[in-house]
């Protein structure tokens, strides 16, 4: 997009301008979320894969267990009712999924858009530290969507729905609720995962240092493992490694990223 002389546009060419943009991001959402409604059968076989036995993470914790000699890690075949009990609610669940696929498809031309509206009222120094986290913030949430898809969810949810108070009381999942779980963690840990661009803005605005972290260090190892119990509700350590080791990661990686603020 090119710049505008911010100067000689008026308040209404501005709002102009910024109604051109946002309707830009909704044509680009809309025809990406029409492309994964028509994929109906891909985009749920991809969603709901978390919640099958065959699962890759599964898979992996069962060839790993056989191969270490280690039958903890083991995870036994596990079978989940899935339920819908409400006369819309499948269509509805349809439509919201295929808007959150849109959403997170069309984000890096969403983002442009966006940085391309604001960059010409930024002086120099910000829009090149804007360009600097841009790309870095993205990355970093997609991977927390991804270590949200690939391990927090799947364990999370083989252990609640297969937990039981009473062996009568037999579980039936809500196809509402499977949804709703999986797009609330993949959101959490996407915004977890943004702790070292936080940190770098922080370290800019000289709210925090290097030694201060360093100092918190052990506070911070403490709270991510009880983070990591509270999400991943399992009874093995290799799990809660698998899930606390990223974010205690992350924690260093905002140390040196704070540190190399000038």
């Amino acid at each position: 997009m090119p710049e505008h002389d911010t100067e000689a546009m008026t308040f209404w060419d501005h709002l102009d301008e910024l109604r051109q943009v946002l309707f830009r991001m909704v044509i680009a959402v809309v025809v990406l979320a029409c492309v994964a409604f028509a994929c109906k059968e891909p985009l749920f076989d991809l969603v709901l894969a978390p919640s099958r036995p065959d699962f890759i993470l599964y898979r992996w914790l069962n060839a790993l267990a056989a191969s270490w000699n280690m039958p903890s890690l083991a995870v036994e075949a596990f079978r989940v009712e899935m339920i819908n009990t409400q006369l819309a609610s499948q269509f509805t669940i349809h439509m919201s999924v295929a808007c959150y696929a849109g959403i997170l498809l069309a984000s890096p031309y969403l983002i442009y858009l966006l940085f391309g509206f604001i960059s010409p009222a930024l002086h120099r120094a910000e829009r090149r530290i804007c360009l600097k986290i841009l790309f870095p913030a993205f990355l970093l949430f997609l991977c927390g969507i991804l270590l949200n898809y690939y391990v927090i969810f799947p364990l999370s949810f083989r252990f609640l729905s297969t937990y039981q108070v009473s062996e009568s009381i037999p579980n039936m999942i809500t196809l509402s609720s499977y949804v709703s779980s999986f797009t609330t963690l993949s959101l959490l840990l996407g915004m977890a995962f943004e702790i070292p661009v936080i940190a770098y803005l922080l370290g800019r605005l000289h709210l925090i240092h290097a030694g201060m972290l360093k100092r918190f260090r052990k506070h911070a190892l403490v709270g991510i493992l009880i983070v990591a119990a509270i999400i991943t509700p399992t009874s093995d350590a290799f799990t809660l490694l698998l899930v606390s080791l990223p974010l205690y990661l992350l924690y260093e990686l905002s140390i040196r990223v704070v540190k190399s603020n000038p």
